[in-house]
């Protein structure tokens, strides 16, 4: 981690701050951070920061519900040319990658049929990689982000027409 950039530490925060993760540790060579919602742990215990949930998003769409709100992967859509689709949320804000590396095709194109656990794309945070499954049965029909961009915690990745 030669480069550490405030946001890159922010985004960490974040990150924990919309998790349900009680901790979250990381030690990468002279840089250590350990966030904790237990009074118990060493050092102070985290406190949400109420400013990032209340934060606008600007993504050019209806903003999705928080998970405080029911929002998870494998939810129906219901508006307008999206009844009847699923969901597939961003599990955690990070950069969105349609494929495992540059050059690489995309896991999955409009039209595919993709599975439970298909792999649909990846989310990358300070190098530490999440990837993300379709979660459902079916038909990929619409993809909302584009390869790079920044995605928010609970952010609409895919519309996947469920198939018996």
């Amino acid at each position: 981690m030669e480069k550490r950039t405030f946001q890159d530490i922010n985004t960490l925060i974040e990150l924990f701050d919309n998790s349900d993760w009680r901790e979250l540790s990381i030690e990468v060579e002279d840089f250590s951070l350990h966030l904790s919602r237990d009074e118990g742990a060493a050092g102070p215990a985290w406190q949400p920061s109420p400013v990032a949930r209340e934060r606008p998003q600007d993504t050019g769409a209806e903003a999705p519900p928080t998970a405080a709100e029911g929002a998870a992967v494998g939810e129906r859509a219901d508006s307008g040319d999206l009844d009847g689709l699923t969901v597939v949320r961003a599990p955690n804000l990070g950069l969105f990658y349609r494929s495992p590396k540059p050059g690489a095709p995309p896991y999955v194109q409009i039209g595919e049929e993709v599975g439970e656990d298909t792999e649909v794309c990846l989310i990358e945070v300070m190098k530490l990689f999440t990837p993300v499954v379709a979660g459902v049965n079916g038909i990929l029909r619409r993809i909302c982000v584009e390869d790079g961009d920044l995605v928010e915690f609970d952010q609409p990745l895919f519309y996947v027409e469920p198939q018996s």
